[in-house]
């Protein structure tokens, strides 16, 4: 199976998704140079895909995808030689089913689901024999973690839950045929995650201390835990203990102590020892690949520029080096069977939504790839751009990698170059301890088809640089994370991309935030700015963070800011723009999900109630069933719609019209209707549907 070896951050990256179709007629504003360019239809982008999230049960009996029922994503099955026979395996008719994954007994498939976007995720079996659905975690506000799933213990399952404390999960096994649970574990230590073996020994526990680091603990033979080593607030955010193989007597860790970059090693248990699995000094190390029954890792990956894997066992070779000759893009392994016989792969690129295959590696078919399905196949022969991947360094010196996309009409020949500036949009990632990365990206390609140049940069703080460049945004939000922002932008004016005056900038969660940021801080640098789900104060932001997060919430302090002290509230209330208000003077698009557990409603209904009593205007965009970004397809399709009309007012872009976009949402518009065009319009005839 794909693992990725990272320590327990608080990574906010939204995903956004739509679905019904949309009329693709064409509203081109005067002067926008798009001519020639067929308008791709948002429902291409970001609606349902087609399938996706392809899976082969552990046994090889059985391929599994997510695809939509009725227009909500289920997850369906089918036997392995024959994907025609393919059923419905979940009937979720809300939100969605996009976690799924397969035990290890037989006929037996998992999923998560929340409610409403709360995030308070339960964890249901399906018995593919019976169609019998059981919630295995069937308790009020309780948010379960999986824990340990094993093919030496077949039956059950560990799992994490916090009904008796919300703040900590205690570790309870469960029985996969009947629901019944019994408790491994009672986390009356504030342990922040266990890590156990194949046999579902406890061998590791982490606990946050008060400076920001944390112990790592292993059980002491009397029932408690006696502490082992430790991983400084410093290495937080880019050390932490990885896997065990089976066999119980080797240790995997991605480690930074000592070093920026953090790079993995092997410990033998017995003796301590570690050695070295792979480094990089560029970035840090991803994801790895370990064999389905020993554990062994057997390939790393590193992710600078654009994804890269290297073999660490060299039976192994081969197969990376025929999955990297599908194409030029990235490709992933997202299952292999527990023979190891069978892997699903699939592949993308910039220009290419993600392609599954079923990969053979045993017998007369070795080395064989069988294409299975397109995520996106109404996206194929249609006008997608490239990606380009830039190394900007900041006023400081650091080295921001980030990501552009032009539309054709800048950059008629493909070469990457300007040949003429274009309104450009700054697209902002969440976290803000997360990345940007090489890829398909609808967000990109959107933007890019509606006129716009689309720059992605990865700001000080973001993750997978290493050590130092992540403890150079600490306590740096609305100062040097922003500069970073700002320093990009004008690199791409000096490249001739665009025009100081037309850039906007986008985002979600902290790209929210930074939306925000950068129309109160620098209210002259941004022509418009579009915040989804951002947080307008931080230190209601960090007083209304959800209980589970206790074991994290050092970092926020060191990180962001203190509001335990005196200083701590003034630098944050410093730092937050409803404080600074007064200086938005440009168009502001703002939207929010209800239910968003990480930042409240308040969070946007604060600013937009302070925007109103000064008379500025804003457009004010809210889903009542929705979370911390818009799932649904109908609401996300909904809030595209009108952040595009919003874009093309401001910008200058291309834009369908709302047409039938809102059919099926729950979207309200609480302020500012009046501020995009056709909003108001559409909203009288728009019956509201409320779904969870």
């Amino acid at each position: 199976m794909r693992l990725r070896r990272t320590p327990l951050a608080l990574a906010t990256l939204l995903a956004f998704g739509v679905s019904a179709a949309v009329s693709a007629q064409d509203k081109t504003p005067a002067g926008t140079a798009v001519a020639g360019v067929e308008l791709i239809a948002r429902d291409a982008l970001f609606g349902n895909p087609e399938r996706t999230n392809v899976q082969i049960s552990p046994d090889g009996q059985y391929l599994s995808w997510t695809a939509p029922v009725d227009g909500v994503m289920n997850v369906w099955t089918a036997p392995a030689g024959d994907p025609s026979k393919a059923k419905a395996v979940t009937d979720d008719k809300a939100r969605g089913i996009r976690q799924y994954f397969w035990s290890y007994r037989a006929d037996t498939l998992l999923y998560l689901r929340d409610t409403g976007g709360d995030e308070d995720f339960h964890l249901y079996s399906v018995d593919l024999k019976t169609g019998d659905k059981r919630d295995l975690t069937p308790y009020a506000k309780t948010r379960a973690q999986v824990v340990g799933v094993s093919h030496l213990h077949p039956g059950t399952i560990l799992v994490g839950m916090n009904d008796r404390d919300a703040q900590w999960h205690d570790v309870y096994k469960v029985d996969l045929a009947t629901g019944k649970r019994d408790l491994v574990e009672k986390n009356d230590k504030e342990i922040a995650g266990y890590l156990v073996d194949a046999d579902y020994k406890l061998r590791l526990a982490q606990k946050s201390r008060p400076d920001g680091g944390s112990d790592l603990l292993k059980p002491d033979g009397k029932g408690g835990w006696t502490k082992v080593d430790d991983i400084p607030f410093s290495d937080s955010l880019t050390t932490a203990p990885g896997s065990f193989t089976t066999d119980g007597k080797t240790q995997y860790f991605s480690d930074s102590r000592g070093r920026d970059t953090s790079a993995l090693y092997a410990i033998d248990v017995a003796s301590g020892k570690k050695s070295l699995v792979h480094e990089d000094k560029r970035a840090d190390v991803g994801e790895t690949l370990a064999d389905p029954k020993t554990g062994v890792v057997q390939a790393v990956s590193v992710n600078y520029l654009r994804d890269e894997w290297k073999a660490v066992d060299g039976s192994i070779a081969a197969d990376l080096k025929a999955l990297q000759a599908i194409g030029p893009g990235n490709f992933f392994v997202s299952a292999r069977t527990l023979d190891d016989k069978t892997w699903v792969v699939g592949y993308s690129a910039a220009e290419t939504p993600a392609v599954y295959y079923r990969y053979d590696r045993d017998g007369k078919s070795a080395g064989k790839l069988t294409k299975l399905f397109s995520v996106r196949p109404k996206l194929e022969g249609k006008p997608l751009v490239p990606m380009w991947p830039h190394e900007i360094k900041s006023r400081d010196g650091l080295t921001l990698v980030s990501y552009l996309s032009l539309p054709r009409s800048a950059d008629a020949n493909g070469d990457g170059k300007a040949d003429k500036p274009v309104p450009l949009v700054l697209f902002v990632h969440g976290g803000p301890w997360a990345r940007d990365e090489y890829g398909y990206n609808g967000a990109h390609q959107w933007l890019a088809n509606r006129g716009y140049a689309v720059l992605s940069v990865n700001y000080r703080g973001s993750t997978g640089f290493g050590k130092n460049f992540v403890s150079a945004g600490d306590l740096q939000w609305a100062t040097k994370m922003h500069d970073d922002l700002i320093d990009a932008a004008q690199w791409a004016v000096k490249q001739g991309y665009t025009k100081p005056d037309e850039i906007a900038i986008m985002g979600g969660s902290y790209g929210g935030y930074a939306t925000l940021v950068g129309l109160t801080f620098t209210p002259d640098a941004f022509k418009c700015g579009v915040d989804i789900v951002g947080p307008s104060n931080l230190n209601t932001l960090l007083s209304t963070i959800p209980p589970y997060w206790k074991a994290f919430f050092e970092q926020f302090a060191k990180r962001v800011g203190d509001p335990r002290t005196e200083e701590g509230k003034k630098l944050l209330a410093e730092r937050s723009p409803l404080t600074r208000v007064d200086a938005i003077k440009k168009p502001l698009l703002i939207g929010q999900g209800a239910n968003d557990p990480r930042v409240k409603q308040p969070e946007s209904d604060q600013i937009v109630e302070a925007m109103k009593k000064k008379n500025i205007p804003v457009t004010y965009v809210l889903f009542p069933d929705e979370g911390h970004g818009f799932q649904r397809p109908e609401n996300s399709k909904a809030f595209y719609a009108v952040a595009e009309g919003f874009l093309s007012q401001c910008m200058g872009g291309r834009a369908q019209p709302i047409g039938e976009d809102f059919a099926g949402s729950s979207i309200s518009v609480p302020q500012g209707a009046d501020g995009v065009p056709g909003l108001a319009d559409a909203l009288k005839s728009h019956t509201q549907q409320v779904k969870k």
